[in-house]
């Protein structure tokens, strides 16, 4: 299979799993990393640290620099408005209960939050605890069997006791990229704040902030080729009054005695105690690195591997979740249980995600304890689908 990968050089990881007979196809999990942003990591280290806006010193004034200029250039990635918040989290689990706690003070009983049928649960958790302590509603918004959300049903689910709308732009389980626009722009008309969880979507095409006109945007540097432990939530100029201070310690403080306190604004003022600035100024310089290769050319190969991994799945007469359009297939082989064929393709070398894959909801409702999901990136190749395939091939003729 003739799908070669001209950026697989740049993964150091990617070529280790060769030599060590490994093929990674669980990048929905979480992605490998460049060497621009292992030596944006060293490079930090290696010159000295300090803390971040609270020194004077040279190291400290250095490492504040380095850190602010890595905010503007992650806003700059996400194509925002300057007037618009950046403001850095663990990832896109922490900045989603970031904003239920942080909204949580405009809602009253009878309120309504709407999130898809689909969501991970980092997008459901967060709000279904909120209404369950608040009295809230929460609304699901039902996809159809190809894993669409049906935006007109969706739009007609909005009323005035809405208040939140949060959705995922791609499923991790359906694989399915949704057009969100005309649900956003209804969801604003009424008033409800609108949140994109951009986990997925984001590293299969660059965000457009001033195109999406969503309140709030998060997503976790790990998926987009970035370091572990880091996110963002974007917070448009217009939402960020909206917040209230959820988390409590330094860094934040505008004045401070021993029974009161007043907060610095965001984004300082949502990023309490020591950021991770290693891992935020190297998350930077991935992104830096991203915007300078040819997207159109990435965005082509890996459709054409989506292709044919959807093509080969269907020839072997596996069910196929969904209607899958970008990046990852999730699907069963009749009468195998997923987890015995993850091992035996495990046993391979072959690394595919197996099992609910944090949207338990999701796939109860459609009969299904579980699946297996395959998910492609930038570094796979033809390669790697042929030695899937024919471990998959091997796998199904014991099981079977």
């Amino acid at each position: 299979m003739f799908l070669p990968s001209p950026w697989r050089q740049f993964f150091p990881g990617i070529l280790a799993f060769a030599e060590q007979q490994q093929v990674w196809l669980d990048s929905a999990a979480t992605a490998q990393k460049p060497q621009s942003m292992l030596d944006a990591l060293a490079q930090h280290y290696q010159q000295g640290v300090a803390n971040v806006h609270r020194a004077q010193h040279q190291p400290g004034e250095r490492a504040t620099r380095a850190f602010e200029n890595a905010r503007s250039s992650i806003a700059k990635w996400l194509q925002a408005d300057a007037q618009d918040t950046l403001i850095f989290t663990k990832g896109t689990t922490e900045g989603i209960n970031l904003l239920s706690q942080a909204l949580a003070h405009h809602l009253q009983a009878g309120d309504e939050i709407l999130i898809s049928a689909y969501e991970h649960h980092a997008n459901l958790l967060p709000w279904q605890q909120l209404a369950l302590a608040r009295g809230l509603i929460l609304k699901v918004l039902p996809m159809d069997t190809d894993g669409h959300l049906d935006i007109d049903q969706a739009i007609a689910q909005l009323s005035t006791r809405s208040r939140i709308v949060a959705i995922s732009a791609l499923s991790n389980v359906v694989g399915h990229k949704q057009s969100l626009s005309a649900l956003l722009s209804a969801a604003r008309k009424i008033g409800a704040w609108t949140v994109i969880d951009g986990a997925q979507a984001a590293v299969h095409e660059r965000p457009n902030l001033q195109q999406l006109d969503c309140d709030f945007f998060v997503c976790s540097a790990h998926k987009v080729y970035g370091p572990d432990g880091v996110g963002l939530l974007f917070a448009r100029e217009r939402a960020v009054p909206a917040l209230r201070h959820w988390q409590f310690g330094g860094e934040m403080v505008r004045h401070c005695d021993y029974q009161h306190a007043e907060f610095l604004p965001a984004p300082l003022g949502f990023e309490p105690g020591t950021p991770s600035t290693a891992n935020i100024i190297a998350f930077a310089a991935t992104l830096e690195w991203l915007q300078s290769l040819d997207s159109q050319a990435i965005a082509t190969h890996e459709a054409a591997l989506h292709a044919a991994l959807l093509q080969g799945l269907q020839a072997r007469g596996m069910q196929i979740i969904g209607s899958p359009n970008c990046a990852l297939v999730s699907f069963n082989a009749p009468q195998v249980h997923h987890a015995d064929l993850a091992l035996l393709l495990g046993e391979q070398g072959i690394a595919v995600r197996a099992g609910h894959h944090c949207a338990m909801p999701l796939l109860h409702s459609l009969g299904l304890a579980g699946a297996l999901r395959v998910s492609l990136a930038m570094y796979n190749n033809g390669d790697d689908l042929q030695r899937f395939f024919a471990a998959l091939d091997q796998a199904l003729e014991i099981l079977q």
